[in-house]
Parts: structure tokens; sequence; C-alpha cells
């Protein structure tokens, strides 16, 4: 299973994150996040982290700067909210909010390797600690990655709830925004996989 970790902004975040066990990181690529991490910034840690997926987080982003954040960061995946749009030959997962009345085969494009869902969060597209009804998404056919307001004490009822690819949290990891607190990520990481090998 996918265990993410996202709003990731820092090397040594990163490397506690890693050795946490998490296997995949988020890096917010949008300037109106308080998560907000430059391309340049990405570029001088972010290349060097090995053994786990590197997500690039976009919003309404053209294709073009897409493709020249994922080279330059060396990223593994784009994580594509709002209009974003996927350039040829990266891959992508693309991000949606829940909310009832949900239905599951409206995350119909083909080319996304999973789907992110999380909360409605309006303008923020995310970061906000909410969660949303967990078993409106147990019958998507699709991979998908539960995102909001996950942390140590709820992701085991996510992941038996919506049996999903991945989790992925943020905010409830955080002693400041952007600022990941390293307990709370290592209990989160612990629970998730635990969970994982449950179900």
């Amino acid at each position: 299973m996918i265990v993410k970790v996202c709003g990731v902004s820092s090397d040594a975040d990163a490397r506690a994150a890693i050795e946490a066990g998490a296997n995949a990181l988020g890096f917010n690529f949008w300037p109106r996040s308080p998560r907000y991490l430059s391309p340049e910034q990405a570029a001088a840690f972010v290349p060097a982290l090995s053994g786990i997926l590197k997500v690039g987080v976009f919003v309404d982003s053209p294709p073009e700067d897409v493709a020249r954040v994922v080279r330059l960061a060396g990223l593994d995946v784009a994580q594509l909210h709002g209009s974003a749009a996927a350039p040829a030959g990266v891959t992508f997962w693309r991000a949606a909010a829940v909310q009832e009345p949900f239905d599951p085969t409206a995350l119909a494009d083909e080319g996304a390797q999973a789907y992110l869902l999380d909360a409605p969060a309006g303008s923020l597209h995310g970061g906000t600690g909410k969660t949303f009804d967990w078993s409106l998404i147990r019958a998507a056919s699709r991979n998908i990655v539960v995102a909001g307001g996950l942390d140590a004490s709820n992701v085991a009822h996510a992941i038996s709830t919506a049996r999903p690819w991945g989790v992925d949290a943020c905010s409830k990891l955080e002693s400041s925004p952007g600022a990941k607190d390293r307990a709370k990520v290592a209990a989160f990481v612990a629970a998730a996989l635990a969970a994982a090998h449950s179900v």
C-alpha cells in the first residue's frame, strides 16, 4: 500500500518520514499553499531521496510547467488538482473531492494511474484536515488514494472502510503549516502499515 506523507517542505522532514517507513512523499508546488516549495528549493534535495515515490502537487498548472518541475525536482508522479493537465510521458494522479451523492464511475480519466480523493476544500484544494465518508468510495474500481484529515487515530478505519490503494496525510501531521511533527508522522505511518497488513 502507498503510505504518503504530503506537504513536505524540507530535507530533514523528508528523511524523517522515510525513516518512519513512508513509501511516498508529496511536495506542493502551488504558490498559494502554506506548504509551498519552489521548484528550485525542491531541486536542492528531492532528487537525492531514494527508495520512495516522489509526488509533486500541482493546481491549475499548464502541462509544460508540470513537465519542467517534474524534471527539475526528479519527481515520479504529478498529482493534478483543478484544471491541471498532464503532460505527455508523465505518470499522474488526478485529485477529486468527494461529497454526497458520489458516483465512483465519474472517475473517468483513463490516463491517471490513481485518483486522490479528498474532502471538499473549495479554493484550498486540500490540506484542510477534514475527512469524508469513506464508504462512498469503496465501490470505486480505480486505484484510490484516500486523503483528508488522516492521522494515526483514524487511518486504520479509513483503510478498513475504503480498501484503498494508498493513504495520504498532511495537515494532521504538522506542528505548523509545512513543518512536520515527527512523532505524528511516525505514528501515522505505523498505524497505516499495520492496517494494510490486516486487510
